[in-house]
């Protein structure tokens, strides 16, 4: 459910976290955090109130004592949730099958609200509760890696992504740890929020080890943001030419639209221009360069195709909220160098 602050274009979204006795805090605590820090990120720039509210729901509004000890306070019960952009299943610590078993009479209301739209996103081994309501047969996904052989006997019917931590099926998505939440919360923060606000979030919690969602993820469709093939042709011819000129006319002449009606139906299908998704494009493929090599500034925008090495650093710090420079030393900052004292 998106809704708006009374005068102002802002929308607001809806995100709660169901909670049992054997959920694992950090997995409760991290996404909602890095929601948090989106939100108030967000506020700032819209001039208005948090831009998410976040709610914690359990059986009857009872507190819950999780098995580290830590109590948690809902704010609703699950019967009175509204509705949701988007619903988090935490992960169950150890053994999965005494909260499967006391979830069984709200696995009706999870298929509901899957089909009408929100978007939920388990962690680890709460997965089992999605596959327990039938969302998951034949359908990608992933759990906590421990669990593997036991999740597949019990779940036949579900294509266990072993070698991918995130796997996403339309609405539904699977995380195999708590790391991996903060990838996919990263990339929720890009979609509502823009990829300035991403990158700030992303830096702000230890960029150094973030993968991007497309890099980690399992997608049961090549780009499920969209159906429109030419679009998705489109996409691909300016991926194969992040290192060159590119003139939307030859796109455009390529794919025998008009500039005009190519811009349109890109947008109507990414939210974007073909131009601003080349940008896009190559300020990711600079992220890695700046990761992984010892290219000058000046080498990377030549790689990108960006003669001008200043525009480029202008370009990336529009999308990343910091220069190409300060964004190497952040990522590096924290990486293992055994030969250091």
């Amino acid at each position: 459910m998106v809704t708006f602050w009374p005068d102002t274009n802002s929308a607001v979204y809806t995100a709660a976290t169901l909670l049992y006795p054997h959920a694992l805090a950090t997995s409760v605590t991290l996404p909602m955090e890095i929601l948090q820090a989106a939100s108030q990120m967000a506020s700032v720039r819209a001039r208005s109130g948090p831009q998410v509210q976040m709610l914690l729901a359990a059986p009857q509004n009872q507190p819950i004592t999780l098995s580290s000890g830590l109590t948690l306070v809902p704010d609703t019960s699950y019967e009175a949730l509204p509705a949701l952009d988007l619903l988090l299943l935490p992960a169950i610590w150890r053994n999965p099958l005494p909260t499967i078993r006391s979830m069984e009479g709200w696995l009706d209301t999870l298929r509901r609200l899957a089909a009408a739209g929100t978007r939920i996103c388990s962690v680890g081994t709460g997965s089992c509760l999605l596959a327990e309501a039938g969302l998951l047969t034949g359908q990608p996904a992933t759990t906590h890696w421990n669990y593997f052989e036991q999740f597949a006997r019990r779940y036949p019917a579900v294509q266990l992504k072993t070698r991918h931590l995130i796997t996403q099926s339309g609405n539904i998505y699977c995380v195999g740890s708590v790391n991996s939440i903060a990838d996919l919360m990263v990339h929720i923060t890009e979609e509502w929020f823009g990829s300035r606000i991403a990158r700030a979030v992303e830096n702000q919690f230890s960029p150094e080890i973030r993968r991007s969602f497309r890099a980690a993820a399992y997608q049961g469709e090549a780009d499920s943001s969209h159906h429109d093939e030419t679009v998705v042709e489109a996409q691909q011819w300016l991926q194969e030419r992040l290192g060159g000129t590119v003139a939307m006319g030859e796109l455009a002449a390529y794919l025998d639209l008009t500039p005009r009606t190519l811009n349109r139906r890109f947008r109507r299908a990414t939210g974007m221009s073909p131009r601003a998704y080349l940008q896009g494009q190559r300020i990711n493929h600079a992220r890695e360069l700046l990761k992984h090599s010892n290219l000058s500034i000046a080498e990377i925008a030549w790689q990108l195709g960006l003669q001008d090495a200043s525009y480029f650093s202008q370009l990336f710090r529009q999308h990343c909220g910091m220069s190409p420079l300060n964004y190497r030393s952040a990522v590096r900052g924290k990486l293992f160098d055994p030969a250091r004292p």
